[in-house]
């Protein structure tokens, strides 16, 4: 019976090719589909909860007139159909984090696998503290700060588009941003990345940290500061959980050989 169990888990993890595409297409599949509920919730959510409006919070003191504008008849419909798919993004998140652990399962051994739900809800908390982080703090002083330039020279008129996906841009960045420390433990588990190769190639990823963070926001050194800040924290903790996770490896490894040689 045991043997049998072995075979069944080897098998599993050494699926032909042709299987690896069937699981990838139904987990691709799945992934759509829960994009699709998450946009009908959302748009549903935009219609009852006034999204826009919790969406121009940041910016809104900061106009003359405290408003956004826009100079086309159907803006406010895309922005409408815009604002659900964010929010449908947001509400699909854990889903689309279930599908790709479940892809990627069968590479881990029998106990790693333990760790899809504590993965999945790590993750989605990460992913809420970075949108939290970019829109309650990161958001309203980078918008402060841009909109400081030649203030009394000048007035802004900011279109709703524009803002929209500048704010939304930022936003999902440092959610997504903060999703470091899963992907890095998962793929330490893989064997694809080491602690110690984090750790000797810690100014290489912390120069692309700088490229990134530069590339995702705003020209001001606050909102690239704001970012990488977090991000070498997230990448130092990272290495921390890695090696916790290899040494419970390697003494179950041991365990099991000891095991092993007894019988």
């Amino acid at each position: 019976m045991k043997q049998d169990v072995t075979m069944d888990r080897r098998t599993q993890a050494e699926m032909p090719f042709l299987d690896h595409l069937e699981e990838l297409r139904s987990r691709l599949i799945w992934s759509v589909l829960a994009l699709l509920v998450g946009l009908v919730l959302g748009l549903i959510s935009v219609a009852e909860f006034n999204v826009l409006e919790i969406v121009e919070a940041p910016i809104r003191d900061l106009l003359p007139n405290q408003s956004l504008s826009f100079t086309s008849p159907v803006t406010p419909f895309f922005i409408t159909l815009k604002l659900g798919f964010i929010v449908g993004l947001i509400l699909a998140f854990p889903m689309l984090l279930y599908q790709a652990w479940h892809f990627l399962a069968p590479a881990l051994y029998e106990n790693e696998r333990r760790f899809l739900v504590p993965s999945i809800a790590a993750g989605t908390l990460l992913f809420l503290a970075g949108v939290a982080m970019a829109y309650f703090f990161v958001l309203p002083f980078g918008l402060k700060v841009l909109l400081g330039f030649y203030s009394e020279q000048l007035t802004p008129v900011i279109m709703i588009g524009e803002y929209l996906n500048f704010a939304t841009k930022l936003i999902l960045a440092f959610g997504l941003i903060f999703e470091m420390p899963v992907i890095l433990v998962f793929l330490s588990l893989l064997g694809v990345v080491t602690p110690e190769g984090m750790s000797k190639y810690r100014r290489h990823a912390i120069v692309a940290m700088a490229v990134v963070a530069a590339f995702l926001t705003p020209a001001d050194p606050y909102t690239m500061l704001a970012m990488m800040a977090p991000m070498i924290v997230l990448y130092e903790l990272s290495i921390v959980i890695a090696k916790v996770l290899r040494r419970r490896r390697n003494e179950r490894t041991e365990i099991v050989n000891s095991e092993g040689s007894t019988d």
